[in-house]
């Protein structure tokens, strides 16, 4: 079961992914995202050291390290 948030302003559930993308000089980066359906690259946890913040305008979830 993927990991999910949900937002207080707009109550949907969003689901956090995990995706490794490679950077303009080469290097690899894993980034953390949320999604609104749970698709390929579903986190089941949090990663340690993050904690979920919420953004005020929009409603949606931040990965912020905690």
């Amino acid at each position: 079961m993927a990991y999910s948030a949900k937002s207080k302003k707009t109550g949907r559930s969003f689901y956090l992914h995990k995706k490794e993308v490679t950077l303009r000089g080469g290097r690899k980066q894993i980034i953390f995202y949320f999604a609104g359906e749970a698709k390929e690259g579903a986190v089941d946890s949090l990663p340690p050291g993050y904690a979920i913040g919420e953004n005020s305008k929009t409603g949606l979830p931040i990965l912020k390290r905690a």
